[in-house]
This record gives C-alpha cells, sequence and structure tokens, in this order.
C-alpha cells in the first residue's frame, strides 16, 4: 500500500474533509445571516390562479413578527370565526418579512376592510370556490442579505452557489421544523410510543409529523454520508465500511450525480408527477442528472409506498410503522431556480434571491453556504 492511499478506515476523516470536490459541505464560511424582515424576504407562489368567485375569501398578506399560526390565531380572534375554517397553502418564517395567501369565509369581508395590524398588511383579496390547503402553492421566492462577507467568503458562497445551480440541493427540513429548542420532534415520537397524549388534533398531528421530518432528516444524512464515501471507496469497500449486503450499491458509482440512486428507491418525476421505482439504474440516473426526475425519501405513515430492496435496507432503519397518520414520499433533492447574486464590496453585503419549490427550506441551502452540515 502507498503511504498516503486511504483505506476503508478512513472514513472519518472523508466525512469531514473540508476539502470534498463534488459536495461542499464542509466548506466553514463565516459570513453573518441574521434572519429578519431587513434581510430575509419569502414570497409564495400560488399553484393556480383563484377563479374570482365562490364562498372563500382568498387574501394575500404580507407580515412580519407573526408565524402563520400566529397569525390565523390573531385572525380567529378578531373576526370570531374558529381557527379550522382559515386556510394556508404553507407556514412562514416568524423572522422574516412573507408574503402569503389565506383563505378566510366570505362572511368576513366587510369587517376584514376596517382591519389594522402593525405587523400585518392586506395587500389583495379575491375569490375562490375552495378553502386553501396545506401543499395547495407552487414554491417560494426568497430574497436573502448576507453580512461582513469579505472577498474570501464571497468566493466560497460563489463557488457553493455554483454546486448548487449545477447539481442542487439536499431537501432537508430546515432547523424551524423542529421548534425553538430542536426537540419538538421527541413528543411526537413520545405520542407514537403512547407516551405522551395530545388532544388538540392539529397540534397531534404537528408533533407527529415532526417526528417523521426527523426520521426523514436521518435517511437522507445517512445516505448522503454513503455517497461521500463513494467519493473515495469502492462499492465493495462502502458496503463493508456501512455494514450494508453485498451489492447493496450496485450500480452507484459510475452515476454522474453526487446523490446516487439505489435500486428500488421511488422516484418522481421534477418538479411533480407521479412515483414508479428505480429499476434501470443508468437511465433513472442520466435524467436525475437532467433534473428531470429526483429520488424520494420516506415520511413513515400509514398509506405510504415504502422503498424496495436494496433501497428498502437502509430506509427501514429510519421508518416506524407504528405510526397511525398519514404518510407520504418526500423529494430527496430539489433544484432551486432562478439564483440571483449581488455582491455589495463597498457594504460587505451578498444579496441572494433564488426560487424552491413547496416544502423545501431557505435555511438549508444558507447552512449549505455556511458549510454547518457534518
Amino acid at each position: 500500500m502507498k503511504k498516503n492511499e486511504k483505506t476503508p478506515n478512513d472514513q472519518s476523516s472523508i466525512l469531514h474533509s473540508p476539502s470534498s470536490i463534488l459536495f461542499p459541505l464542509s466548506v466553514k464560511n463565516d459570513f453573518v445571516f441574521n434572519p429578519s424582515p431587513r434581510d430575509f424576504t419569502v414570497e409564495e407562489i400560488p399553484l393556480y390562479e383563484f377563479s374570482g368567485s365562490g364562498e372563500h375569501l382568498i387574501v394575500q398578506v404580507r407580515k412580519k413578527g407573526l408565524s402563520t399560526w400566529e397569525l390565523t390565531d390573531l385572525l380567529s380572534n378578531r373576526f370570531g370565526i374558529p381557527r379550522r375554517q382559515i386556510g394556508y397553502a404553507g407556514l412562514k418564517d416568524k423572522h422574516a418579512l412573507t408574503t402569503q395567501y389565506l383563505s378566510l369565509p366570505a362572511s368576513v369581508e366587510k369587517e376584514l376592510e376596517k382591519f389594522e395590524h402593525e405587523g400585518v398588511k392586506i395587500l389583495e383579496t379575491t375569490r375562490h370556490e375552495n378553502k386553501l390547503r396545506v401543499g395547495h402553492l407552487k414554491g417560494n421566492r426568497f430574497r436573502l442579505r448576507f453580512k461582513k462577507v469579505l472577498g474570501v467568503q464571497k468566493e466560497k458562497i460563489d463557488r457553493v452557489l455554483d454546486w448548487i445551480e449545477a447539481y442542487g440541493m439536499p431537501n432537508y427540513f430546515g432547523e424551524q421544523r423542529f421548534g425553538t429548542e430542536g426537540n419538538n420532534w421527541q413528543e411526537g415520537k413520545a405520542i407514537v410510543e403512547g407516551k405522551l397524549r395530545i388532544r388538540e388534533r392539529k397540534m397531534r398531528e404537528f408533533l407527529v409529523s415532526a417526528y417523521q421530518s426527523k426520521l426523514f432528516n436521518n435517511w437522507l444524512s445517512r445516505r448522503i454520508g454513503i455517497n461521500r464515501l463513494l467519493e473515495e471507496f469502492s462499492e465493495s469497500e462502502v458496503e463493508g465500511i456501512e455494514k450494508l449486503p453485498a451489492d447493496t450499491l450496485a450500480g452507484t458509482k459510475e452515476q454522474e450525480h453526487f446523490f446516487k440512486i439505489l435500486a428500488g428507491d421511488w422516484m418522481m418525476h421534477y418538479p411533480y408527477g407521479r412515483l414508479f421505482v428505480a429499476e434501470d439504474l443508468a437511465s433513472e440516473a442520466a435524467k436525475f442528472a437532467a433534473k428531470d426526475r429526483c429520488p424520494t425519501g420516506l415520511l413513515p405513515g400509514k398509506k405510504v409506498k415504502r422503498s424496495l430492496n436494496p433501497a428498502r435496507i437502509i430506509e427501514r432503519e429510519y421508518d416506524d410503522e407504528r405510526i397511525a397518520e398519514q404518510g407520504s414520499r418526500r423529494y430527496a433533492w430539489v433544484f432551486p431556480e432562478d439564483i440571483g447574486r449581488r455582491y455589495v464590496p463597498e457594504k460587505a453585503h451578498y444579496e441572494l434571491s433564488f426560487t424552491l419549490p413547496k416544502g423545501s427550506y431557505a435555511t438549508v441551502l444558507v447552512a449549505m453556504l455556511k458549510g454547518e452540515f457534518n
């Protein structure tokens, strides 16, 4: 063996190496980003045009200093209507200037004309036949301002953004999904285990969904770790490191994209489309690299498709079949669009804009730029 040749036992240094060429997660970058309405804006992109008629009032709202749940509580109390009658397509960050759509009963239209709040501005209203439901949006446009970005930091940001433009990014749930302390998923797990009872259905479902999200994130981290090992070692060597059966990773090393597809993965056309099982790995990998489709990960629950072997061998470790709530599959990878960059050297500011599909987190992209992944 040559003096500097790596062995499978060197995986720790590979997983945390700042010199990883294909996946620049560990390149630390110490610019400043403090989410605030001045430096972080989000604009919701509707899934469809509203009809202009119907029994539901669609309200476009710009808010700051309020979460979507706090906003719905505010409107519920102000208009004397149950919170369940207020619809929204997605939850928006409290620490940003956000624009989103809500649906209210049309009966509050006159009262809404008098509505005033320092953190809320009504931009426009229209009518629609249906109440808005979670997920009824196409995506979100983000604008962020980073501070204390000097020449070296700018170059690092540019390099990672170049990589993201070419290859996309992992579709982790962001930290805000797990509450202020980052542990609301533990309450969700306790509910599933029968150790905690929550009477309010919406809160119970929210906590369980945080647990589902945590399992997904853990699965995604495992797959990314395997892919990083594949940058350095053969398929059989990585199977040995990860204690996987022989041929679990067959056909992965030759794939063009960093994120390797396994036989038995459930794929989905991108940015939306039907689910289907990956069989011809070479063909599916080429179409994934072309941003035509993506592999998906499991959000455990009832009535959800589980992957097939060999992909299921890994997925099974991050499943919990005790979960009674609805399960689903989520893109493991997404491709940010319309990335815009502007550097202001005299202020050491870096202004970034981009669009993400629904359910994806801008804070995950920021974490990549800051090299905060392990």
